[in-house]
């Protein structure tokens, strides 16, 4: 009975964590909505946090990786994947350069990671099926969903037009979905942390 107290109390910590964290992700949104004129725009509190918190995964996974060679391979293809998304959203600094450059930024990323896998395909396989049996997987599969599908669904301009008609506002719209987004960039940081921290590193 008490190591079930400890588990269940173990559980109860990690939630109230969770739930605190997303809490001050929507601080964000709420700070950028009153405090900063409604500027929910590429140099916003929402928009840097998400930046941040993809690079702080990418980050995670690359560490991991170098340090954990026995399944390197899959942590690179990861970390490569979520640097690819990172790369997407500062898209605006690579405009700098040329318009949709970013694309090809992203696929050089892209490419090393994946050259770094294919040196050992039979670790990189082990360890993405690693990752998908772990617990954590599920969270960061919701995350991924509400990112890729929900926000940008959520986010279509003619559903917001339809629903406030002439009254139609571009900064609601907005919040909505880079709210809905940076929900999913939480939910992955936070599987991130889960499968990496239950995985001691080597050396």
């Amino acid at each position: 009975m008490q190591s079930d107290l400890l588990f269940i109390r173990r559980k109860a910590l990690a939630f109230i964590g969770c739930a605190l964290f997303l809490a001050a992700m929507m601080g964000m949104v709420f700070i950028d909505v009153r405090w900063m004129n409604d500027g929910v725009h590429e140099s916003s509190f929402t928009e840097v946090a998400q930046e941040l918190i993809l690079l702080f995964i990418a980050l995670l996974f690359f560490h991991a990786a170098y340090r954990r060679p026995d399944v390197r391979p899959s942590l690179m293809l990861i970390g490569g994947f979520f640097s690819c998304m990172l790369i997407r959203e500062l898209d605006f600094l690579f405009d700098e350069l040329s318009h949709g450059s970013w694309v090809w930024f992203a696929l050089a990323a892209a490419a090393v990671c994946v050259a770094v896998a294919l040196l050992q395909p039979k670790r990189a396989v082990a360890g993405l099926a690693d990752l998908l049996r772990h617990p954590g997987w599920g969270m960061m599969c919701a995350g991924l969903l509400t990112i890729l599908v929900f926000a940008r669904l959520f986010g279509m301009r003619d559903l917001w037009q339809h629903l406030m008609l002439d009254g139609y506002n571009h900064t609601v719209k907005n919040m909505a979905e880079e709210g809905c987004e940076l929900l999913g960039y939480s939910l992955c940081l936070l599987a991130s942390l889960s499968y990496l921290c239950s995985r001691p590193l080597k050396g």
